[in-house]
């Protein structure tokens, strides 16, 4: 090994990227120009007679120009490069082809590592003068390596979709002889740069990896990607975060992006890389986009500007220049970082995370997956033919079929004697990454032979499943083929097999993936895989019962059993099976098997089974099967003993199987005397009654009549809709009808819809609708019940609705606007958090210079806070709406019709902008309010005497579960008055009843919620669960610990407190949630308790289906009863708690009584009043386990998933109530931001609504 063979620099260059954000250099081939490089002086005399132009290989000027090379890297250095760029961007052996070297007698690899050397030694020659010249500033060598023009994820031949331009062992060995020839002369990180194939990127870290196991070395690894303008994918199609999906098995010193893009284009795509990614971040954009000479344009001043943003947002780690970039842009890149606080790492709960060109993410909430089975040569008849007669075409369909039927994965297996499975494999891969439907989910690869397994993961880009390994041919293999699953970035099904064959029976099924389990997740350097169990996926043997053969009728309790103890006993992995084995004895009879295999899914599910191999477009839904097969079926799958003597539960269900038939029905007809109308009064009836039995027969004699579908749509739809919008208006009608009447019009417009795009030829088929209005629940939100409603409302209106949904980025909002032309945008939100993002929104329509009105509304939005924090950062021009605060649905569409309306817009911006100089006065005097300083309100606490106080003793400590809550049980805790305030009925409940305008619609309402609930419950179609616990607790100072264990000797976690400072008159306590714990120092041993329940699973599918059928009013309704279920548990588990507490056992309350809350303790929830910080929801959290135990997740703005749910924290204390920190001053802010190591500024951020100063 050379004697200056690179040392390994990742921590101190982690060290340096922690305290500041490091500066890459900027173009080469910019520079090259510069210095009038051109063909003859890349040539020089070496390469004078080449037959190939050689001006676009620059790298050789390492050998033919070294000085020039020398000079530019001098240049960027002295602009304040941290590190700079060796001059090898194509100089790998592949890199080299297109040029020709061997066929005029070069040696590729001796060129190679000749041209790498070089370049290496030049590089570290500049370094060092700088380095010595200022020691405390230490620069550093990276390894350009380029993507060549090579691609594998996708064909360059317009005739076969299945060529590659070359293979994945050709690209590692490449970039491995590159690799190589880098670190022997002494580089210190390896740049893989520009790619724009995530399988070509694959390869060179494949390689890479290769090279250090095999040399026992290694350095650095930054990794960037070459997005496209227009979406933020690859050229292949991928997204941002499947691409990370698809590489985060490796190491990174960073990952980022370069080229293609300038640094505004770039901007929403970096911001995604930041927010999913886990490594540290780079980016180095090109000076903007070439003009229509191939120029640069953007000025070193506007691009520090830019990237200056970058690291404002607290988005980068390393930053630098690519195209079109010189050293004046990186000096002024430098001089605007000189403070830049660097990007923290994004911490990301360990989850199986898959992709295609799209990322797949199984959340604890997510669904059952459905593995496709069809493109089994195995396992279908069809698509095994249809391979056989390379029928490929036909084959693809039978992919994308699987996709369309709701496959999440698609499992390809080509194990059939007569074919070369490894090339049918590899060609059958490489075909559907070229179809954009199909290559958006993850592929299963699956066969009995490693080859094919691997020939099948040298073909997807994206992070795919290998299905399977497993210990039947001993340890060291199986941990070779781990290893190596690994290395290609591949999550594993791990199959219960071992030396001894395949596990049957419970026992052994868990003894087998234990044993394969600790091998796994041992480290390489311990002789494991350093496999993260959340990429393990069991799969304990799907084996065929109701064979005849007694030992077989277990089978099926063996796997669910056995899956319940896996998932206990190896935490965060995943179980899988193939679910057709189940039902093999009865193949031939569709009906029985779909029964066998929904009822076998339903309790298999329940014990913990994640995903399953199953024809996704056949499954009979279990609630629907005939109850007399479901019972004969089931008595088979749990190994029942039959009712009735005689016959085996095998022997009753094939008896019974020749049976089965499909039973049908017909409906009665209705009467009524409205139908003796005209269609226009039909429609009119049906639209104001929300009547929609009759929608499609009346629409299309409305099709019939008129001239065009348009005309029906403008004449008696928009006709019945106007009587509705002015009833609403005139308060006749109230919200819930009108979204029954929007169910009506949408259903007639769906129908109406397919015969429009036939008319679309014959003319004018553009709608004369009012305006259009964008909505989106901003990012990081979840809560879009009003957003909905509004929505309705607005649609009601004849006004065009384009509603992006929840989680909405200010990118995907202002994109969408822009490119739709909207004329309004209206942004929801219900957590505090979302208030900034919201002024985040707002700040960039003005940087983007837009001047669109700017709705807000949402349950933690008010005039106040708009006009505050929000108007001031879009303070638009006269004339173009500004923003504006809008309190219901009821006053939505008065607001948007004033701003859309020339005559009347500029007198309601004249009263909006008066309301709101009146808002911010009022703020301005509030914020002169009276705040106790810091440490007087900490005198000034609650005060209890300790010694005598009665602590209660729970009945148990740590966490219990429970899953599967019975809905009716919670019914009977529902408070049913802010369900119709949901509705925007005012009232309370059941006084409500009785109002003599809003009484009678209330009691439909009531009725139609009841009745949807007794379906809810009788079909199980929303789940509730819950966490919660006790836990040994004492207050120190303003934080409360918690401790791991009774013992109270180890600190578990801290719940960080806020308390009270707004001195208002005759206030002489100012409050903190630790006041009502125990302090350290009293001697006593007290207890804090915590929770999180939802009553949402499920409930965005449920919604969804009402969605697809154009159904608002019980899409909104199934979520506003999934809100109030998840309060009721709330309230119910309280109850629950209150009694294992052991202070509520004598308790004797009535509903109302526990809706007013007349007992002894609080649940305060973090966000909330008692303690206004969302953060603390992760240290909760993480103290329950809530994403495991009860489904429920954070988005990063701390929102809860599924929206229905509540989360807190249990006090006990006699005397303790609810209370409202309200307003801090800075001085408890810098305290609070030191207890919970954060900067001011982020507590600042979290915090906003209770500074009571302005924040700098």
């Amino acid at each position: 090994m050379p004697l200056e063979a690179a040392a390994d620099q990742t921590e101190l260059l982690q060290s340096l990227m922690a305290e500041r954000v490091l500066l890459l250099d900027g173009a080469t081939g910019t520079q090259t120009q510069a210095l009038g490089i051109g063909e003859a002086e890349v040539r020089g005399e070496r390469f004078a007679d080449h037959h190939k132009d050689l001006k676009n290989f620059g790298d050789l000027l390492c050998l033919t120009r070294p000085e020039a090379v020398l000079t530019i890297h001098r240049r960027y250095l002295e602009a304040g490069s941290d590190i700079v760029e060796t001059n090898t961007f194509g100089a790998s052996p592949v890199g080299m082809l297109d040029f020709e070297f061997a066929e005029a007698g070069h040696d590729p690899l001796a060129l190679c590592r000749e041209i790498n050397t070089a370049a290496i030694r030049l590089a570290k020659q500049a370094c060092a003068e700088f380095t010595e010249k200022d020691p405390s500033k230490p620069r550093f060598v990276a390894g350009s390596i380029g993507p060549t023009s090579k691609q594998m994820a996708i064909s360059t031949s317009v005739d076969d979709p299945s060529f590659r331009g070359t293979t994945f062992h050709t690209m590692a060995d490449s970039y491995y002889e590159q690799v190589k020839a880098m670190v022997e002369a002494g580089v210190d990180i390896l740049l893989a740069e520009t790619a724009i194939d995530t399988l070509n990127l694959k390869a060179c870290l494949f390689g890479m990896q290769r090279y250090f196991d095999d040399s026992g070395l290694r350095v650095p690894v930054m990794v960037s990607g070459s997005f496209d303008k227009a979406g933020g994918t690859f050229v292949s199609g991928q997204s941002v975060e499947a691409f990370w999906n698809a590489l985060s098995h490796f190491p990174m010193l960073s990952i980022g992006m370069n080229c293609a893009l300038g640094p505004d284009v770039m901007r929403p795509h970096l911001e995604e890389l930041q927010r999913v990614a886990t490594a540290p971040i780079s980016c180095h954009p090109n000076a903007g986009l070439p003009n229509e000479m191939g120029q640069f344009d953007l000025s070193p001043a506007a691009m520090a500007k830019m990237v200056g943003e970058f690291a404002d947002e607290g988005w980068v780690n390393i930053v630098g220049g690519c195209c079109g970039s010189g050293p004046e842009h990186i000096a002024a890149i430098a001089d605007r970082l000189k403070d830049a606080k660097p990007h923290r790492r994004t911490e990301a709960p360990a989850r199986l995370r898959l992709s295609g060109t799209q990322p797949m993410e199984l959340r604890p909430d997510a669904p059952f997956l459905m593995i496709g089975e069809r493109t089994n040569v195995t396992g279908s008849r069809k698509f095994a033919r249809l391979i056989k007669e390379e029928q490929y075409e036909e084959a693809i369909e039978v992919a994308r079929e699987q996709v369309a039927n709701g496959a999440n994965i698609i499992d390809v297996n080509m194990d059939e004697g007569l074919l070369d499975s490894e090339t049918v494999m590899t060609k059958f891969l490489r075909l559907i990454a070229g179809e954009g439907d199909i290559a958006a989910v993850p592929v299963m690869i699956d066969s009995s032979k490693w080859s094919v397994l691997e020939a099948g993961l040298q073909a997807v880009q994206g992070k795919s499943i290998v299905n399977s390994i497993s210990l039947k041919d001993g340890e060291e293999e199986f941990l070779r083929r781990a290893r190596l699953c690994r290395a290609y970035g591949a999550a594993a099904v791990v199959m219960a097999f071992d030396e001894e064959g395949q596990a049957a029976d419970e026992d052994s099924k868990v003894r087998i993936c234990k044993r394969a389990y600790d091998l796994l997740i041992k480290p390489v350097e311990d002789g494991g895989a350093g496999f993260p169990p959340d990429d393990i996926i069991f799969d304990p043997n799907i084996l065929t019962v109701a064979t005849g053969i007694d030992e077989h009728n277990n089978y099926a309790v063996d796997f669910i059993n056995a899956t319940r103890r896996i998932k206990q006993e190896c935490p965060g992995v995943k179980v899988s099976g193939g679910v057709s084995n189940i039902s093999f004895s009865f193949r031939g009879n569709d009906a029985v098997r779909e029964a066998m295999h929904s009822a076998f899914l339903y309790h298999a599910i329940r014990a913990g089974l994640d995903m399953g191999i199953v024809n996704a477009g056949q499954l009979a839904v279990y609630d629907e099967i005939d109850p007399k097969l479901k019972e004969l079926v089931e008595d088979v799958l749990l190994n029942r003993q039959p009712r009735t003597e005689g016959e085996s539960a095998t022997e009753r269900l094939v008896t019974f199987a020749e049976t089965v038939k499909g039973q049908g029905g017909a409906k009665a007809v209705e009467d009524e005397a409205w139908r003796e109308g005209t269609v226009e009064e039909r429609l009119k009836h049906a639209l104001i009654k929300g009547i929609v039995k009759y929608v499609e027969e009346d629409t299309e004699e409305a099709r019939q009549k008129y001239p065009k579908c348009l005309r029906v749509i403008e004449g008696p739809l928009m006709d019945g809709m106007s009587v509705v919008g002015d009833l609403f208006g005139a308060g006749k009608m109230f919200l819930p009808q009108v979204v029954k009447s929007a169910r009506v019009m949408k259903k007639s417009v769906a129908y109406l819809l397919p015969f429009m795009e036939e008319e679309k030829e014959e003319g004018d088929s553009s709608s004369s609708t009012r305006g259009t209005v964008l909505m989106a629940t901003v990012k990081g939100d979840v809560h879009d019940i009003g957003k909905n409603i509004v929505g309705v409302v607005l649609g009601c209106n004849n006004f065009k609705v384009i509603d992006l949904g929840v989680m909405c980025s200010a990118e995907k909002i202002l994109e969408t606007a822009q490119t739709e032309g909207v004329d309004v945008i209206g942004l929801s939100g219900l957590i505090t958090p979302s208030l900034d993002e919201m002024v985040h929104v707002a700040r960039e329509m003005k940087r983007l210079g837009m001047s669109v009105p700017l709705l807000i509304g949402g349950a933690t939005t008010s005039a106040k806070h708009t006009a505050v924090k929000i108007a001031p950062h879009y303070d638009s021009e006269k004339g173009s709406g500004g923003v504006t605060h809008v309190l219901d649905a009821s006053r939505s569409v008065g607001v948007v019709e004033k701003l859309l309306s020339a005559e009347a817009r500029e007198e309601f911006e004249s009263q909006n902008r008066k309301l709101q100089a009146d808002l911010v006065a009022s703020y301005n005097k509030r914020q002169s309010v009276t705040l106790k300083p810091y440490a007087e309100a900490k005198a000034a606490r609650f005060a209890t005497d300790w010694q005598t106080v009665d602590i209660p003793t729970p009945e148990f400590t740590g966490v219990r579960v429970l899953e599967k809550f019975p809905l009716a049980t919670l019914r009977e805790f529902i408070d049913w008055s802010p369900f119709f305030q949901t509705w925007e009925l005012r009232g309370k409940y059941p006084k409500i009843f009785e109002d003599a305008t809003v009484g009678a619609e209330a009691k439909k309402l009531f009725a139609d919620a009841n009745a949807l609930l007794d379906q809810i419950i009788a079909e199980d179609l929303l789940e509730a669960r819950a966490v919660y616990g006790f836990f040994p607790a004492a207050a120190d100072g303003e934080d409360i610990i918690v401790y791991s264990d009774d013992t109270r000797t180890a600190e578990r976690c801290r719940f960080h407190c806020l308390r009270q400072q707004w001195e208002r008159k005759g206030q002489k306590e100012f409050r903190s949630l630790v006041d009502y714990v125990a302090p350290v120092e009293s001697g006593r041993e007290d207890y804090v308790g915590g929770f999180a329940v939802t009553a949402g699973l499920g409930c965005s599918e449920l919604a969804a289906k009402y969605d697809a059928d154009h159904d608002d009013y019980n899409s909104i309704m199934v979520k506003a009863l999934a809100d109030r279920l998840a309060e009721a548990f709330a309230e119910c588990l309280h109850k629950k708690v209150r009694g294992e507490w052991g202070y509520g056992k004598d308790e004797d309350l009535t509903n109302e009584d526990l809706i007013k809350e007349s007992y002894r303790g609080i649940r305060p929830a973090p966000g909330y009043p008692s303690q206004p910080d969302h953060t603390e929801k992760r240290t909760l959290f993480d103290l329950l386990g809530a994403e495991e135990a009860a489904g429920v997740t954070l988005t990063e703005s701390f929102a809860m998933q599924p929206a229905a749910s509540v989360s807190g924290l249990y006090f006990a204390h006699p005397d303790v109530r609810y209370f409202s920190v309200d307003r801090i001053s800075k001085e408890q802010v810098e305290d609070y931001a030191k207890r919970k190591g954060m900067s001011v500024a982020q507590v600042e951020r979290w915090l906003a609504p209770n500074l009571g100063y302005e924040a700098s």
